[in-house]
């Protein structure tokens, strides 16, 4: 079993970063692919980003890459989601995920998923 935590979602203004974290419990942590997905009011939920369980492989939705950066940390039983240039189209509900068989983009793979953290991004 994985429970996950996030925190550090917000207000903010359209330019502005912020840093969402995603805390695991249970010591199987590294051994799961961990990812980041998304719901606007209205929307799917979609796949924003995730991480192998290693940390060496990355990967990002075109809507992220270049503004977004997954990291985590094992020994914490934490991965990041660092958000720079943020835009008024990135308010959504974040969700991490954990996914035991590998780094996918299907929401459908993911395990466990945390009970979200709202970003607003608006002037």
């Amino acid at each position: 079993q994985v429970q996950l935590v996030e925190s550090g979602g917000g207000l903010v203004r359209p330019g502005d970063s912020l840093r969402l974290s995603c805390a695991a419990s249970g010591r199987t942590f590294s051994s799961y692919a961990m990812a980041w997905f998304r719901q606007a009011p209205e929307k799917e939920r979609e796949y924003v980003a995730g991480i192998t369980w290693s940390g060496r492989g990355m990967d990002y939705s075109d809507s992220v890459k270049g503004r977004f950066t997954i990291s985590r940390d094992n020994a914490k039983n934490t991965v990041y989601l660092q958000m720079n240039s943020l835009k008024a189209e990135d308010t959504a509900v974040y969700y991490c995920a954990a996914n035991y068989d590998g780094l996918t983009r299907d929401i459908g793979d993911y395990d466990y998923w945390g009970q979200g953290t709202q970003v607003t991004v608006s002037s």
